[in-house]
Protein backbone atom coordinates (compact mmCIF):
# COMPACT_ATOMS: atom_id res chain seq x y z
CA UNK A 1 0.00 0.00 0.00
CA UNK A 2 1.07 3.59 0.09
CA UNK A 3 4.17 4.63 2.44
CA UNK A 4 2.38 8.14 3.37
CA UNK A 5 -0.78 9.39 4.65
CA UNK A 6 -2.11 12.02 2.38
CA UNK A 7 -4.82 14.54 3.81
CA UNK A 8 -8.50 14.23 3.58
CA UNK A 9 -8.58 17.23 1.68
CA UNK A 10 -5.67 16.09 -1.06
CA UNK A 11 -6.49 16.64 -4.61
CA UNK A 12 -6.15 14.71 -8.01
CA UNK A 13 -3.12 16.96 -8.75
CA UNK A 14 -1.51 15.94 -5.12
CA UNK A 15 -1.31 12.81 -5.81
CA UNK A 16 -0.64 12.93 -9.42
CA UNK A 17 2.19 15.20 -8.33
CA UNK A 18 3.67 12.38 -5.80
CA UNK A 19 5.20 11.38 -9.57
CA UNK A 20 5.63 14.58 -11.68
CA UNK A 21 6.06 17.07 -9.36
CA UNK A 22 6.63 20.90 -10.29
CA UNK A 23 10.11 20.48 -10.47
CA UNK A 24 9.98 18.05 -12.90
CA UNK A 25 7.22 20.56 -14.83
CA UNK A 26 9.63 23.60 -14.21
CA UNK A 27 12.62 21.57 -16.06
CA UNK A 28 10.34 20.52 -18.93
CA UNK A 29 9.81 24.51 -19.23
CA UNK A 30 13.24 25.03 -19.07
CA UNK A 31 13.90 22.41 -21.48
CA UNK A 32 11.14 23.94 -24.08
CA UNK A 33 12.16 27.14 -23.94
CA UNK A 34 15.76 26.04 -24.77
CA UNK A 35 14.96 23.95 -27.65
CA UNK A 36 12.73 26.84 -29.24
CA UNK A 37 16.01 28.97 -28.96
CA UNK A 38 17.93 26.39 -30.42
CA UNK A 39 15.03 25.72 -33.69
CA UNK A 40 15.23 29.07 -34.47
CA UNK A 41 18.48 30.05 -34.45
CA UNK A 42 18.58 27.11 -37.26
CA UNK A 43 15.64 28.15 -39.06
CA UNK A 44 14.85 31.30 -38.51
CA UNK A 45 13.02 33.45 -35.47
CA UNK A 46 9.31 32.92 -34.79
CA UNK A 47 7.89 35.92 -33.75
CA UNK A 48 4.94 34.45 -32.46
CA UNK A 49 7.26 32.53 -29.91
CA UNK A 50 6.87 33.78 -26.38
CA UNK A 51 8.39 31.35 -23.88
CA UNK A 52 6.33 29.28 -21.91
CA UNK A 53 5.70 29.37 -18.78
CA UNK A 54 4.88 27.09 -15.56
CA UNK A 55 1.23 27.73 -15.85
CA UNK A 56 1.15 27.07 -19.51
CA UNK A 57 2.78 24.09 -19.20
CA UNK A 58 0.46 22.79 -16.89
CA UNK A 59 -2.53 23.78 -18.91
CA UNK A 60 -0.45 22.28 -21.59
CA UNK A 61 -0.37 18.80 -19.91
CA UNK A 62 -4.32 19.46 -19.12
CA UNK A 63 -5.27 19.17 -22.91
CA UNK A 64 -3.55 16.65 -23.35
CA UNK A 65 -4.43 14.20 -20.49
CA UNK A 66 -8.16 15.67 -21.20
CA UNK A 67 -8.09 13.58 -24.78
CA UNK A 68 -7.50 10.24 -22.15
CA UNK A 69 -11.02 10.73 -20.72
CA UNK A 70 -12.79 12.31 -23.90
CA UNK A 71 -11.20 10.21 -26.72
CA UNK A 72 -11.32 11.91 -29.31
CA UNK A 73 -8.80 11.28 -32.30
CA UNK A 74 -6.94 14.78 -31.56
CA UNK A 75 -6.26 16.63 -28.94
CA UNK A 76 -7.32 19.96 -31.28
CA UNK A 77 -10.68 19.08 -30.98
CA UNK A 78 -10.78 20.65 -28.17
CA UNK A 79 -11.27 24.01 -29.93
CA UNK A 80 -13.69 22.82 -33.08
CA UNK A 81 -16.94 23.36 -33.20
CA UNK A 82 -17.96 19.47 -33.79
CA UNK A 83 -18.46 16.43 -31.19
CA UNK A 84 -15.44 16.98 -29.17
CA UNK A 85 -15.23 20.40 -28.65
CA UNK A 86 -14.93 21.75 -25.13
CA UNK A 87 -15.99 24.95 -24.34
CA UNK A 88 -15.33 25.04 -20.89
CA UNK A 89 -11.65 24.23 -21.16
CA UNK A 90 -10.80 25.50 -24.39
CA UNK A 91 -10.86 29.70 -22.90
CA UNK A 92 -7.95 28.94 -20.68
CA UNK A 93 -5.28 28.65 -23.79
CA UNK A 94 -5.97 29.78 -28.18
CA UNK A 95 -5.17 26.80 -30.17
CA UNK A 96 -2.32 28.47 -31.76
CA UNK A 97 -0.62 28.84 -28.21
CA UNK A 98 -1.12 25.40 -27.99
CA UNK A 99 0.27 24.25 -31.15
CA UNK A 100 3.29 26.54 -30.61
CA UNK A 101 3.96 24.59 -27.13
CA UNK A 102 3.50 21.13 -29.18
CA UNK A 103 5.78 22.06 -31.54
CA UNK A 104 8.80 23.18 -29.39
CA UNK A 105 7.45 20.61 -26.26
CA UNK A 106 11.23 18.85 -24.97
CA UNK A 107 12.07 17.05 -22.15
CA UNK A 108 15.41 17.05 -22.84
CA UNK A 109 16.63 19.41 -25.84
CA UNK A 110 19.98 18.70 -26.33
CA UNK A 111 22.06 15.56 -26.71
CA UNK A 112 25.06 15.36 -24.22
CA UNK A 113 28.48 13.81 -26.10
CA UNK A 114 28.11 10.72 -23.52
CA UNK A 115 24.69 9.67 -24.72
CA UNK A 116 24.11 6.96 -26.78
CA UNK A 117 20.83 5.68 -25.82
CA UNK A 118 17.83 6.49 -28.01
CA UNK A 119 15.22 7.67 -25.44
CA UNK A 120 18.05 10.27 -24.27
CA UNK A 121 15.02 13.03 -24.64
CA UNK A 122 12.73 11.34 -22.27
CA UNK A 123 15.77 9.44 -19.70
CA UNK A 124 15.74 11.70 -17.27
CA UNK A 125 11.88 11.50 -16.82
CA UNK A 126 11.43 8.22 -16.49
CA UNK A 127 14.22 7.99 -14.22
CA UNK A 128 12.23 10.40 -12.19
CA UNK A 129 8.84 8.76 -12.27
CA UNK A 130 10.89 5.15 -11.39
CA UNK A 131 11.87 6.96 -8.19
CA UNK A 132 8.13 8.25 -7.10
CA UNK A 133 6.68 4.72 -7.72
CA UNK A 134 9.50 3.24 -5.62
CA UNK A 135 9.25 5.90 -2.69
CA UNK A 136 4.89 6.38 -2.97
CA UNK A 137 4.27 2.67 -2.76
CA UNK A 138 5.24 -0.71 -1.41
CA UNK A 139 3.88 -3.44 -3.65
CA UNK A 140 2.15 -6.58 -2.47
CA UNK A 141 4.30 -10.27 -2.81
CA UNK A 142 2.64 -11.16 -5.73
CA UNK A 143 3.51 -9.36 -8.75
CA UNK A 144 3.42 -10.17 -12.53
CA UNK A 145 5.78 -8.97 -15.46
CA UNK A 146 3.64 -8.61 -18.30
CA UNK A 147 2.76 -5.68 -21.38
CA UNK A 148 -0.29 -3.99 -20.46
CA UNK A 149 -2.98 -2.90 -22.99
CA UNK A 150 -1.87 0.64 -24.99
CA UNK A 151 -2.31 0.11 -28.22
CA UNK A 152 -5.60 2.23 -28.77
CA UNK A 153 -8.95 2.78 -28.04
CA UNK A 154 -10.87 -0.69 -28.12
CA UNK A 155 -13.97 1.28 -29.34
CA UNK A 156 -11.77 2.49 -32.51
CA UNK A 157 -10.33 -1.48 -33.05
CA UNK A 158 -14.17 -2.60 -33.18
CA UNK A 159 -15.46 -0.10 -35.54
CA UNK A 160 -12.19 0.34 -37.95
CA UNK A 161 -11.87 -1.63 -40.88
CA UNK A 162 -8.35 -3.61 -41.69
CA UNK A 163 -7.10 -1.13 -44.28
CA UNK A 164 -7.80 1.57 -41.26
CA UNK A 165 -5.34 -0.37 -39.40
CA UNK A 166 -2.82 -1.20 -41.26
CA UNK A 167 -2.28 2.33 -42.41
CA UNK A 168 -2.12 2.96 -38.35
CA UNK A 169 2.06 3.66 -38.30
CA UNK A 170 3.20 0.44 -36.25
CA UNK A 171 4.93 1.73 -32.87
CA UNK A 172 8.86 1.12 -32.72
CA UNK A 173 8.90 0.10 -29.09
CA UNK A 174 7.13 -2.33 -26.80
CA UNK A 175 6.18 -1.57 -23.28
CA UNK A 176 6.76 -4.02 -20.29
CA UNK A 177 5.68 -3.43 -17.01
CA UNK A 178 5.86 -5.02 -13.38
CA UNK A 179 2.55 -4.48 -11.44
CA UNK A 180 1.20 -5.40 -8.35
CA UNK A 181 -1.36 -7.81 -8.77
CA UNK A 182 -3.55 -7.38 -5.72
CA UNK A 183 -3.53 -3.54 -6.48
CA UNK A 184 -2.98 -3.07 -9.77
CA UNK A 185 0.29 -0.81 -9.22
CA UNK A 186 2.25 -0.09 -11.74
CA UNK A 187 5.78 -0.51 -9.71
CA UNK A 188 8.30 -0.43 -12.62
CA UNK A 189 8.21 0.57 -16.65
CA UNK A 190 10.45 -0.92 -18.81
CA UNK A 191 10.78 0.25 -22.48
CA UNK A 192 12.08 -1.86 -25.53
CA UNK A 193 13.23 0.19 -28.45
CA UNK A 194 12.75 -2.16 -32.10
CA UNK A 195 14.95 -0.42 -33.56
CA UNK A 196 19.16 0.00 -33.68
CA UNK A 197 21.76 -1.95 -33.29
CA UNK A 198 23.34 -3.50 -30.13
CA UNK A 199 22.07 -5.87 -27.49
CA UNK A 200 19.06 -4.39 -26.79
CA UNK A 201 17.83 -4.16 -30.94
CA UNK A 202 17.38 -5.80 -33.33
CA UNK A 203 19.62 -8.32 -33.48
CA UNK A 204 18.01 -9.23 -29.62
CA UNK A 205 14.41 -9.60 -31.09
CA UNK A 206 15.83 -12.60 -33.80
CA UNK A 207 16.46 -14.42 -30.10
CA UNK A 208 12.61 -13.90 -28.42
CA UNK A 209 13.70 -16.06 -25.45
CA UNK A 210 17.08 -14.15 -25.26
CA UNK A 211 15.11 -10.62 -25.45
CA UNK A 212 12.21 -11.46 -23.28
CA UNK A 213 15.08 -12.44 -20.24
CA UNK A 214 16.55 -9.34 -20.53
CA UNK A 215 13.80 -7.34 -20.12
CA UNK A 216 12.29 -9.75 -17.42
CA UNK A 217 15.64 -8.88 -15.80
CA UNK A 218 15.42 -5.03 -16.16
CA UNK A 219 11.93 -5.21 -14.61
CA UNK A 220 13.30 -7.42 -11.65
CA UNK A 221 16.96 -5.41 -10.47
CA UNK A 222 14.80 -3.81 -7.90
CA UNK A 223 13.21 -6.56 -6.49
CA UNK A 224 16.57 -8.83 -5.16
CA UNK A 225 16.47 -10.31 -1.73
CA UNK A 226 12.48 -8.96 -0.78
CA UNK A 227 11.29 -12.55 -1.46
CA UNK A 228 8.16 -10.95 -4.24
CA UNK A 229 6.49 -14.16 -5.71
CA UNK A 230 6.71 -12.95 -9.87
CA UNK A 231 3.97 -14.45 -12.53
CA UNK A 232 5.54 -14.50 -15.81
CA UNK A 233 3.36 -15.78 -19.23
CA UNK A 234 5.02 -17.80 -21.61
CA UNK A 235 7.03 -15.68 -23.57
CA UNK A 236 9.10 -15.13 -20.33
CA UNK A 237 8.93 -18.40 -18.68
CA UNK A 238 11.82 -20.46 -19.35
CA UNK A 239 14.09 -22.77 -16.04
CA UNK A 240 17.35 -20.56 -16.79
CA UNK A 241 15.95 -17.38 -16.16
CA UNK A 242 13.66 -18.88 -12.55
CA UNK A 243 16.97 -20.58 -11.25
CA UNK A 244 18.82 -17.21 -11.60
CA UNK A 245 15.92 -15.46 -10.25
CA UNK A 246 16.13 -17.42 -7.51
CA UNK A 247 19.19 -16.69 -6.26
CA UNK A 248 18.40 -13.67 -5.75
CA UNK A 249 15.70 -14.19 -3.41
CA UNK A 250 13.00 -13.81 -6.34
CA UNK A 251 10.49 -16.67 -6.66
CA UNK A 252 8.26 -17.46 -9.90
CA UNK A 253 5.55 -19.08 -11.52
CA UNK A 254 4.92 -19.29 -15.03
CA UNK A 255 2.56 -20.70 -17.99
CA UNK A 256 4.92 -22.77 -20.26
CA UNK A 257 4.04 -23.38 -24.06
CA UNK A 258 6.24 -25.68 -26.15
CA UNK A 259 5.94 -22.90 -28.83
CA UNK A 260 6.38 -19.41 -27.29
CA UNK A 261 8.63 -20.35 -24.47
CA UNK A 262 12.51 -21.20 -23.90
CA UNK A 263 12.23 -25.06 -22.88
CA UNK A 264 15.87 -25.87 -22.43
CA UNK A 265 16.50 -27.69 -19.63
CA UNK A 266 12.92 -29.14 -19.64
CA UNK A 267 11.89 -32.76 -19.17
CA UNK A 268 10.73 -33.90 -23.23
CA UNK A 269 8.20 -36.40 -21.39
CA UNK A 270 6.85 -33.90 -20.11
CA UNK A 271 6.48 -31.01 -22.94
CA UNK A 272 4.53 -33.77 -24.85
CA UNK A 273 0.79 -34.65 -24.40
CA UNK A 274 0.04 -38.51 -23.37
CA UNK A 275 -2.02 -40.11 -25.69
CA UNK A 276 -3.91 -41.85 -23.08
CA UNK A 277 -7.43 -39.73 -22.36
CA UNK A 278 -7.34 -38.06 -19.35
CA UNK A 279 -10.17 -36.18 -16.97
CA UNK A 280 -10.47 -32.66 -16.06
CA UNK A 281 -8.28 -31.96 -13.31
CA UNK A 282 -5.35 -34.29 -13.56
CA UNK A 283 -1.98 -33.50 -13.42
CA UNK A 284 1.59 -34.75 -13.80
CA UNK A 285 4.68 -33.47 -11.90
CA UNK A 286 7.97 -33.30 -12.19
CA UNK A 287 10.84 -31.80 -9.79
CA UNK A 288 14.36 -30.55 -9.60
CA UNK A 289 15.55 -29.11 -6.37
CA UNK A 290 12.19 -26.30 -5.37
CA UNK A 291 11.36 -26.40 -8.96
CA UNK A 292 8.42 -28.32 -10.16
CA UNK A 293 7.32 -28.36 -13.67
CA UNK A 294 3.43 -28.82 -13.57
CA UNK A 295 1.53 -30.77 -16.83
CA UNK A 296 -2.48 -30.11 -15.88
CA UNK A 297 -5.38 -31.03 -17.87
CA UNK A 298 -8.29 -29.14 -18.38
CA UNK A 299 -9.68 -29.48 -22.07
CA UNK A 300 -6.24 -29.27 -22.98
CA UNK A 301 -2.89 -29.33 -21.09
CA UNK A 302 -1.19 -26.13 -19.55
CA UNK A 303 1.90 -26.04 -18.17
CA UNK A 304 3.16 -24.69 -15.31
CA UNK A 305 7.16 -23.91 -14.11
CA UNK A 306 7.31 -22.45 -10.38
CA UNK A 307 10.18 -22.49 -7.28
CA UNK A 308 6.77 -19.98 -5.28
CA UNK A 309 4.31 -23.06 -4.81
CA UNK A 310 4.78 -26.93 -3.62
CA UNK A 311 3.48 -29.13 -6.16
CA UNK A 312 1.70 -30.95 -3.97
CA UNK A 313 -0.69 -28.36 -2.21
CA UNK A 314 -4.03 -28.66 -3.37
CA UNK A 315 -5.84 -25.81 -4.85
CA UNK A 316 -9.01 -25.62 -6.75
CA UNK A 317 -10.38 -23.65 -10.33
CA UNK A 318 -14.14 -22.67 -9.81
CA UNK A 319 -15.82 -22.55 -12.69
CA UNK A 320 -19.18 -21.28 -13.50
CA UNK A 321 -20.54 -24.19 -15.90
CA UNK A 322 -18.68 -27.21 -14.53
CA UNK A 323 -17.97 -26.68 -10.91
CA UNK A 324 -15.05 -27.06 -9.17
CA UNK A 325 -12.02 -28.44 -10.88
CA UNK A 326 -8.86 -29.44 -8.79
CA UNK A 327 -5.40 -28.50 -9.30
CA UNK A 328 -2.08 -27.41 -7.35
CA UNK A 329 -2.23 -24.36 -5.44
CA UNK A 330 0.42 -22.52 -8.16
CA UNK A 331 -2.11 -23.04 -10.86
CA UNK A 332 -4.81 -21.38 -8.82
CA UNK A 333 -2.53 -18.70 -7.54
CA UNK A 334 -1.67 -17.98 -11.28
CA UNK A 335 -5.24 -18.07 -12.86
CA UNK A 336 -6.02 -15.99 -9.91
CA UNK A 337 -3.50 -13.26 -9.69
CA UNK A 338 -3.57 -13.45 -14.29
CA UNK A 339 -7.56 -12.42 -13.81
CA UNK A 340 -6.54 -9.40 -11.47
CA UNK A 341 -4.12 -8.23 -14.26
CA UNK A 342 -7.16 -8.87 -17.03
CA UNK A 343 -9.66 -6.48 -15.06
CA UNK A 344 -7.46 -4.04 -14.27
CA UNK A 345 -6.46 -3.83 -18.18
CA UNK A 346 -10.29 -3.62 -18.77
CA UNK A 347 -10.55 -0.64 -16.20
CA UNK A 348 -7.90 1.44 -17.20
CA UNK A 349 -6.33 0.74 -20.43
CA UNK A 350 -9.26 2.99 -21.83
CA UNK A 351 -7.74 6.05 -20.46
CA UNK A 352 -4.64 6.12 -22.02
CA UNK A 353 -4.23 9.73 -23.45
CA UNK A 354 -5.34 9.70 -27.29
CA UNK A 355 -2.75 12.08 -28.62
CA UNK A 356 -0.81 9.27 -31.46
CA UNK A 357 2.72 11.66 -31.77
CA UNK A 358 4.92 10.72 -34.58
CA UNK A 359 7.95 10.57 -32.22
CA UNK A 360 8.62 7.39 -30.48
CA UNK A 361 10.36 9.76 -27.07
CA UNK A 362 6.81 11.85 -27.45
CA UNK A 363 4.91 8.34 -27.90
CA UNK A 364 6.54 6.82 -24.54
CA UNK A 365 6.21 10.04 -22.24
CA UNK A 366 2.34 9.84 -23.16
CA UNK A 367 2.06 6.31 -22.37
CA UNK A 368 3.89 6.91 -19.49
CA UNK A 369 1.91 10.19 -18.03
CA UNK A 370 -1.00 7.93 -18.00
CA UNK A 371 0.49 5.25 -16.39
CA UNK A 372 1.78 7.77 -13.39
CA UNK A 373 -2.28 9.16 -13.60
CA UNK A 374 -3.59 5.57 -12.90
CA UNK A 375 -1.06 5.03 -10.39
CA UNK A 376 -2.37 8.27 -9.19
CA UNK A 377 -5.64 6.68 -8.98
CA UNK A 378 -5.24 3.69 -7.07
CA UNK A 379 -3.22 5.52 -4.13
CA UNK A 380 -6.15 8.17 -3.77
CA UNK A 381 -8.44 4.71 -3.65
CA UNK A 382 -6.58 3.77 -0.92
CA UNK A 383 -6.30 6.88 0.64
CA UNK A 384 -8.39 8.56 3.40
CA UNK A 385 -9.53 11.19 0.79
CA UNK A 386 -11.59 8.80 -1.09
CA UNK A 387 -13.71 7.95 1.44
CA UNK A 388 -14.68 12.01 1.38
CA UNK A 389 -15.08 12.33 -2.15
CA UNK A 390 -15.76 8.75 -4.08
CA UNK A 391 -14.92 10.21 -7.44
CA UNK A 392 -14.94 7.46 -10.32
CA UNK A 393 -11.63 6.93 -12.38
CA UNK A 394 -13.36 9.32 -15.07
CA UNK A 395 -14.22 12.24 -12.35
CA UNK A 396 -10.72 11.85 -11.28
CA UNK A 397 -9.35 12.74 -14.61
CA UNK A 398 -11.63 15.55 -15.09
CA UNK A 399 -10.50 16.71 -11.73
CA UNK A 400 -6.66 16.30 -12.42
CA UNK A 401 -7.67 18.49 -15.86
CA UNK A 402 -9.48 21.42 -13.90
CA UNK A 403 -6.71 21.64 -11.37
CA UNK A 404 -3.95 21.38 -14.35
CA UNK A 405 -5.70 24.45 -16.32
CA UNK A 406 -6.57 26.79 -12.52
CA UNK A 407 -10.20 26.07 -13.16
CA UNK A 408 -11.68 27.08 -9.70
CA UNK A 409 -14.61 25.00 -10.06
CA UNK A 410 -14.22 21.76 -7.63
CA UNK A 411 -17.20 19.58 -7.92
CA UNK A 412 -17.40 16.34 -9.17
CA UNK A 413 -18.84 15.83 -12.68
CA UNK A 414 -21.39 13.40 -12.99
Amino acid sequence: GPTRKMPLTASAMDFFQLFVPDNVLKNMVVQTNMYAKKYQERFGSDDAWIDVTLTEMKAFLGYMISTSIHHCESVLSIWSSGFYSNKSIALIMTQSRFEKILKYFHVVAFRSSQTTHSLYKIQPFLDSLQNGFDSAFRPSQAQVLHEPLIDEDPVFIATCTERELRKRKKRKFSLWVRQCSSTGFICQIYVHLKEGSGADGLDALKNKPQLHSMVAKSLCQNAAGKNYIIFTGPSITSLNLFEEFEKQEIYCCGLLSTRKSDCTGLPPSMLNNSETPQSRGQYRIRMKGNMSLICWYNKGHFRFLTNAYSPVQQGVIIKRKSGEIPCPLAVEAFAAHLSYICKYDDKYSKYFISHKPNKTWQQVFWFAISIAINNAYILYKMSEAYHVTRYSRAQFGERLVKELLGLEDTSPSH
